[in-house]
């Protein structure tokens, strides 16, 4: 088993959290006090819009803009639902079952610090019958606000706890299948079922295992307080209104990604460790004694090596250890990894060194997903392999190591060409995404237009300037390599245009202009 670390940067600005596994960053949240996520959060919401063609309904939960409904997302008519939701794994598709792995609810064993983003149940409702403009609903939101696009929400609510989670119009007990033992997991079914209210569903995490019945209850009876405070808040309030915040940043990833492997936790805040310190104690006062106060005079994700690997984490090569490398391009569609031998020349025949690169990138490709956070359509090129045994191997070795992924991904089998297409579940916005912004010279494309293509614009714009303006003289100013261009390989164009005209024109350079960036004016 890798030993992990959480990392925790807490700041008055933002908090910074990193989960290292096996000496790498395998993954990072940030949180800014100024635009903080809202997943997890509950609101009273009030239906502005429904929208029959696409069975959804825009809500105002008092955000700027109106989060999103589907119709899968709304709780039926009827009461409680014993319909799993889309986050709960069935392991007979045929039927219903009690045993779910916890892995998109939240758990160190590879789970979000995101609740989910529940179920389309299988009975049709049109979604008129389940809403009407005006209308006040109570929704959690499952997907925060991404691009253009609204928060998506729900009516399922789910209580994440230390050990487990409550869903309170959901009917169903699951226990993590992550927990192998048959005893235990018995002992674990029957603690729920003295414990939990009729037609309410709790779900088991795997931090539960060989915990005490006392200290399971205790965490079921704070989270039947906390819907009840939630229920009587919610019918007081007027909407649009927040009725429950979720926990910040450094409680949600104490309380999701504190494993039985996790060596220690790493604060380099007082009041922040303290308040760690506190929080865990109330589940353990093992857990309480692994955290400890950073205080050394370098910053603690530099000592980390963080920085480096989150800088390198922004770029689009990464570079493996035999000398292939990886190329890491995303589009708004879908992001392609392609896999390349680089360097690295190997040892016995070309087949075995495209196997060996093969194999090493997978480990860098699963940990690149998990870190940039990136989310839709993936689309991994190998490097080609002739034998179906070879493909079979690679295609083994990636989809091991998806089950690290606390995000829900699907994957085809590698074809002929090497290609394998997947999907990874979007929550929030990527790391890109969170720390940049598009180039304001290329508008994200990654690309400026050369030098000789500006030039040839740059004539072009001569020639409807000259005609429609009757000044004799005009001042052309743009980047230093575009007027080089125009003095040099292009003069004799601009020679043309000048005498056809029978203008003037004066060549400025301009330090400060980007490369595509030109001004053409008349001398006043």
């Amino acid at each position: 088993m890798v030993a992990k670390q959480l990392i925790i940067n807490a700041s008055a600005f933002e908090t910074r959290v990193a989960l290292i596994e096996g000496g790498h960053v395998a993954e990072y949240y940030i949180e800014r006090q100024k635009d903080r996520g809202i997943v997890g959060s509950i609101f009273k919401g009030r239906v502005l819009r429904v929208l029959p063609g696409m069975q959804s309904a825009f809500v105002d939960i008092g955000l700027e803009r109106s989060a999103f409904l589907y119709g899968g997302d709304i709780q039926p008519p009827g009461g409680p639902t014993n319909e799993l939701p889309e986050f709960i794994e069935e392991d007979d598709k045929t039927a219903l079952v009690a045993t779910t792995d916890d892995s998109h609810l939240g758990g160190s064993d590879g789970s979000s610090i995101s609740p989910p983003i529940p179920h389309r149940p299988q009975r049709f409702f049109k979604i008129a019958d389940l809403v009407k403009e005006g209308q006040e609903v109570l929704v959690q939101v499952a997907k925060d606000s991404i691009g253009t696009k609204g928060a998506r929400i729900t009516t399922y609510l789910s209580f994440p706890g230390r050990y487990v989670v409550l869903m309170p119009n959901i009917n169903h007990i699951g226990i993590s299948r992550r927990i192998m033992n048959e005893d235990e997991r018995e002992r674990l079914r029957g603690i729920v079922q003295r414990v939990r209210p009729d037609g309410m569903g709790i779900i088991v995490r795997t931090a539960s295992e060989g915990v005490p019945e006392e200290k399971l209850t205790a965490d079921i009876d704070f989270l039947l307080k906390l819907w009840e405070n939630v229920k009587a808040k919610a019918s007081r309030a007027k909407a649009p209104s927040l009725v429950h915040e979720d926990l910040n940043l450094v409680f949600r990833a104490t309380r999701d990604l504190i494993s039985r492997d996790l060596e220690r936790i790493v604060v380099d805040n007082k009041d922040v460790y303290e308040d760690v310190v506190r929080f865990l104690n109330r589940f353990s006062v093992k857990l309480g004694a692994q955290v400890q106060l950073y205080q050394s005079d370098t910053a603690i994700f530099d000592a980390y090596g963080i920085e480096l690997e989150v800088a390198r984490a922004l770029g689009s090569k990464v570079w493996l250890k035999s000398g292939g490398y990886l190329i890491i391009e995303r589009t708004e569609a879908l992001t392609a990894i392609d896999v390349n031998t680089g360097r690295f020349v190997g040892g016995k025949s070309l087949g075995d060194t495209i196997v060996r690169t093969n194999m090493e990138a997978v480990k860098e490709i699963v940990l690149q997903l998990r870190l940039r956070n990136i989310g839709g359509i993936i689309i991994l090129d190998f490097i080609d392999m002739d034998r179906a045994d070879d493909r079979d191997r690679v295609f083994n070795a990636l989809a091991e190591e998806l089950k690290k992924d606390k995000s829900k991904t699907s994957a085809l089998r590698i074809s002929e060409m090497g290609l394998v297409q997947m999907t990874r579940k979007r929550t929030e916005e990527s790391l890109s995404q969170k720390l940049c912004t598009p180039c304001p010279y290329c508008g994200g494309k990654g690309e400026v237009k050369s030098p000789a293509t500006v030039s040839y614009d740059i004539i072009r714009e001569l020639v409807r300037e000259f005609s429609k303006i009757p000044s004799e003289t005009f001042v052309l100013k743009a980047h230093p390599q575009v007027i080089d261009r125009l003095c040099e390989e292009d003069a004799e164009f601009v020679q043309d245009v000048r005498e056809r005209f029978s203008k003037k024109l004066m060549l400025k350079t301009a330090q400060e202009f980007h490369l595509e960036q030109y001004e053409i004016a008349p001398l006043r």
